[in-house]
């Protein structure tokens, strides 16, 4: 009688390649906007996310609009369960810094 299989939770770690950074909106750049957005994105197992949500705010509409919008389009290295990928759950951290 073969032993029951384990369940394991999947790899988390969640790699972003080699994605284009969010352009800055000009009218943010201009209003010396910065911040970090924090997004929670589901990554289907085909490495496209699904979801993208603000998970917490930069504190500015645009910034958190381009963070978003970038994302949407960017390509994960989903996360595995085993030999097989699986859909998750991860944190993406996008920050916008002017230089002084």
């Amino acid at each position: 009688m073969d032993p029951p299989p384990v369940e394991s939770a999947p790899r988390l770690d969640a790699a972003y390649l080699n994605n284009p950074a969010p352009a800055y909106p000009r009218a943010a750049r201009r209003q010396h906007q910065q911040g970090q957005v924090m997004l929670r994105v589901k990554v289907e197992p085909d490495g496209h996310p699904a979801v993208v949500e603000v998970a917490r705010s930069s504190g500015h509409r645009a910034l958190d609009r381009a963070a978003r919008a970038a994302v949407e389009r960017w390509q994960f290295v989903a996360a595995r369960r085993g030999e097989a990928a699986v859909a998750a759950w991860v944190m993406v951290p996008v920050r916008f810094a002017l230089n002084p």
